[in-house]
């Protein structure tokens, strides 16, 4: 697909290096097509790395995507630049009367906090209920997922006795979802957190569709109001090294950290990591892009707001 990313972006080199086509900004101006337009909310600390991420998913399609890249104001990055934070992220202020085909929240660092002590929770709250009349469909993913289906559902989450670390097996509830077109019987998702959902609490919520699930990693995939939003637990979207670094930085720190399951060829860190998920990631992605973006948003975007109405949080 080519990608629309604004123009000097990191990202671009870096993808480019891969043989993966971008789009500059001049470039897409001059193609007569309506591109799907993609607002992603980036709370990761490295910003670079999760930009290149989510480019290299998004990118591998015949459709041409326009990305927009958001940032809080009530937060302020301490690991990427504010030279790079003003050059390519917008403030909600600035997006908040538009509407986008896609949009994608990310993880954050803040599992270990109650929801409503993460200091920056009134405004992405405000984004999470923003996204339900502006957005066609929107993925949420690891911190994201959870924080949504507690803000919307009061799903519950849980600490874990010790970190969810590793590449996990999964199997699809029903394979013939459109979200797993093209999937193998089973399929292995990277898994990074402190915390889980309550999987008793997720099933009792007729409003939630499981969608996929591991016998190690809990329930995984999930779905709301047939497509407009997505629940990833895991991350998908990780880069085959994304884990190994993570794995590195805690030794470093001498903070008690196992060893990724199932990642490293032999488990050993010097044989380097066995990456068993890129196919079906990029697969995951390419099909929520299709099937519950390109196939459902209108062409007038200001049409989403007709999508569905949302039924009032019960009190």
């Amino acid at each position: 697909m080519p990608v629309n990313i604004p123009n000097n972006l990191p990202a671009i080199e870096l993808l480019k290096k891969e043989n993966i086509f971008v789009m500059s900004q001049l470039r897409a101006n001059t193609q007569d097509i309506r591109p799907l337009r993609v607002l992603v909310l980036n709370l990761m600390p490295i910003k670079i790395t999760t930009e290149t991420d989510l480019v290299r998913l998004l990118s591998n399609n015949p459709l041409q995507v326009e990305i927009d890249f958001l940032r809080l104001q009530t937060h302020v990055s301490k690991n990427t630049s504010e030279e790079h934070m003003l050059m390519f992220y917008k403030e909600f202020s600035e997006v908040k009367d538009d509407f986008y085909d896609g949009m994608i929240i990310t993880g954050a660092p803040v599992e270990m906090f109650e929801f409503e002590d993460v200091n920056y929770w009134d405004e992405v709250s405000s984004i999470f209920d923003w996204a339900q009349t502006h957005v066609t469909s929107t993925l949420y993913i690891c911190w994201a997922a959870q924080a949504a289906l507690y803000h919307f559902h009061d799903i519950p989450k849980e600490i874990l006795p010790e970190k969810k670390f590793g590449v996990f097996k999964h199997t699809a509830i029903n394979k013939s979802h459109s979200l797993f077109r093209g999937f193998d019987d089973e399929f292995f998702i990277p898994h990074s957190r402190h915390t889980k959902l309550s999987d008793d609490e997720i099933r009792k919520c007729n409003d939630i569709e499981v969608l996929a699930e591991s016998d190690d990693a809990g329930i995984s995939i999930m779905s709301t109001r047939g497509g407009r939003e997505f629940y990833f637990t895991g991350h998908s979207e990780y880069a085959p090294y994304t884990l190994d670094g993570e794995y590195k930085r805690d030794v470093s720190k001498g903070l008690p950290i196992s060893v990724p399951a199932n990642y490293y060829r032999n488990d050993d860190p010097d044989q380097g990591p066995l990456a068993r998920w890129i196919a079906h990631g990029n697969l995951l992605f390419n099909n929520w892009l299709n099937y519950f973006v390109y196939q459902e948003t209108p062409f007038d975007k200001e049409k989403i707001k007709d999508l569905g109405k949302i039924e009032p949080k019960e009190e």
